[in-house]
């Protein structure tokens, strides 16, 4: 699964003023330590245009009756998000791209876990696939926006500590993921591991598997650990 991740904003570039996208972006405080149940930063369409959203991540999907349904719906599995009741409606209908700079997984290494940080070999922005819905509690009340990364098998690089990782889309495949009318057949063969050159690997502290850290010590690397991969 992808259950954390980091925005520190270094690898957001404003190219012009009317890149509004990167300019929201700016706006926030870099996230070194993104946990489920948190809020965060999503890119959606808007009136054929792309906007910034604040949701919180683990999607609730609009059926529910409970919010508590949110922490398994973490993460889409890419293989049965089409068909998934959870995830059916808001993979036809609402698609977003989560961004980000980089994600933990944790590997055994004896009795304990080592987290690893895996990101662009030039630490710039990733876009995920995700999904977003917005639901109504039953009882009453204002509506609640979430959202979910969607996952696939892992590529050689994340192969080496986890068996998923999340669907990471360059240009072209964002434009199509978010394009309302691009055919389930087209956003399917989307849904797949990066190439292994997309990422580089590196083990940080145990201080990210505390999600009430948010600190830059989450994303500093620390050598002496590469010897347990």
């Amino acid at each position: 699964m992808c259950g954390r991740y980091s925005l520190t904003l270094k690898g957001v570039k404003i190219e012009n003023e009317l890149d509004e996208v990167a300019i929201e972006l700016k706006r926030f405080k870099p996230r070194y330590n993104v946990a489920p149940g948190q809020e965060a930063p999503v890119i959606r369409l808007e009136d054929g245009h792309r906007r910034v959203a604040t949701l919180r991540w683990g999607l609730i999907p609009g059926w529910a009756r409970d919010a508590r349904i949110a922490f398994q719906c973490v993460n889409a599995r890419s293989e049965t998000v089409a068909s998934k009741p959870a995830f059916r409606s808001a993979f036809q209908r609402r698609r977003c791209l989560v961004p980000a700079d980089g994600f933990y997984e944790w590997k055994a290494a004896g009795s304990a876990k080592q987290p690893w940080r895996f990101t662009r070999p030039d630490e710039g922005l990733m876009e995920f696939a995700g999904l977003w819905e917005r639901w109504t509690p039953p009882e009453g009340g204002s509506p609640v926006e979430t959202f979910t990364v969607c996952t696939t098998t892992p590529n050689a690089v994340t192969g080496r500590i986890h068996d998923r990782m999340p669907v990471i889309l360059d240009s072209s495949g964002a434009a199509a993921w978010l394009n309302p009318e691009t055919p389930p057949k087209a956003l399917a063969l989307l849904l797949k591991p990066a190439p292994d050159d997309v990422l580089k690997a590196y083990p940080v502290s145990t201080v990210v598997s505390n999600a009430r850290n948010d600190v830059q010590e989450c994303v500093l690397p620390i050598p002496e650990a590469l010897e347990l991969l």
